[in-house]
């Protein structure tokens, strides 16, 4: 393992913000990381971990503990089933399955961040999320001290959430297992009404699954939701909020909101998310309340790409970054009574 002390973080994320760590370890196989983490456990080390660094915000301060750096490598695909350690980039490893000619995670194309993350966030985009290919993953359990294997089921999968969200100081991720397709070179069937209108095609109809991938590629890199080092508008955490989920109650209290404020003609977007709740769109909520694309004059400011992205112009600190997310979420409340949550995870910092 590498070893570093009072080391910059800010390099390991893609919003290039944040101090330094008291001290790095980067481990490159699962023995290690483990060894790391039960290290931390047995000395009340706090202890940070950082795989792609895609989904991260970590405060100017730093981090005062031991930040563990998973650089764990392994890609095996055996016929339709492919697992995947931990460190593994994500976005090559979806090109290696998009080669292969299997579908499955096709549409979730050049998402930064490491394949260990994927469960966690229950990672989605344009119709699909890992949640439908995912039939375990493999963990170390902090709690029982051991490592453990948990079927999709036990992995508690909602709308970005999953149960290694809703208890983070329990379980590290080392590998996670899929089951894709095999459609003779199709994609799975397209879900997601924008990209089947970019391939000119109905939803729920198949293509080529290399084409699948490309056109998503182009769509998210048109919203600056592919990681260029010299295009500032992806120094992102992606999609920092959420879209909001409300009840029954609350969607009709919100829709009289957006009548009282854009009049009776408008209606928001309303998509179903379960028995009694629909799900709305945070970046409409974002428009609407007055904070378009390119919204800011500091060096944090709203992506010109996306309005649901917000960035790091090049001299951004985490405290610029979190007073323009403050100043949205306050808009957005103020004007739909809709409270906006982040979906990044911040270290030493809140909104």
């Amino acid at each position: 393992m590498q070893e570093l002390h009072d080391a910059p973080l800010a390099p390991l994320t893609t919003f290039r913000l944040g101090g330094p760590a008291a001290r790095l370890v980067t481990a490159t196989t699962d023995a290690e990381v483990v060894a790391a983490v039960r290290e931390a456990d047995d000395t009340g080390t706090p202890l940070l971990l950082i795989g792609g660094g895609s989904n991260l915000v970590i405060g100017d301060k730093g981090f005062d503990g031991t930040a563990l750096h998973l650089a764990t490598r392994g890609y095996r695909l055996d016929g339709t089933t492919l697992e995947l350690a931990a460190g593994e980039v994500w976005s090559d490893a979806v090109a290696r399955t998009v080669e292969a000619g299997l579908a499955g995670i096709e549409c979730l194309a050049g998402i930064p961040g490491s394949a260990g993350a994927t469960p966690i966030q229950n990672v989605g985009a344009y119709g699909q999320e890992v949640s439908s290919t995912i039939t375990e993953v493999t963990a170390y359990d902090r709690r029982a001290r051991e490592t453990v294997v948990l079927t999709n089921a036990e992995c508690a999968f909602a709308y970005r959430h999953s149960r290694f969200k809703a208890d983070p100081e329990r379980y590290v991720v080392l590998r996670v297992r899929f089951a894709l397709e095999d459609a003779g070179g199709l994609s799975a069937p397209l879900r997601y009404a924008e990209t089947a209108r970019a391939l000119g095609v109905a939803a729920g109809d198949r293509v080529a699954v290399g084409r699948a991938r490309e056109t998503v590629l182009k769509l998210r890199a048109g919203k600056g939701m592919v990681l260029d080092p010299e295009d500032h508008d992806t120094w992102s955490a992606g999609s920092f909020f959420t879209n909001p989920i409300l009840t029954d109650e609350e969607f009709a209290a919100f829709r009289a909101r957006v009548a009282g404020r854009l009049g009776d003609d408008a209606e928001p977007p309303a998509y179903p998310a379960g028995e009694g709740r629909t799900k709305t769109s945070a970046a409409w909520l974002i428009d609407r309340a007055g904070f378009p694309k390119g919204y800011g004059e500091g060096p944090a400011r709203i992506s010109t790409k996306h309005t649901l992205a917000l960035t790091n112009r090049g001299t951004a600190t985490t405290e610029d970054l979190l007073a323009l997310a403050r100043e949205v979420v306050a808009g957005v409340a103020d004007a739909f009574g809709v409270t906006l949550v982040n979906e990044p995870v911040t270290v030493g910092v809140t909104l």
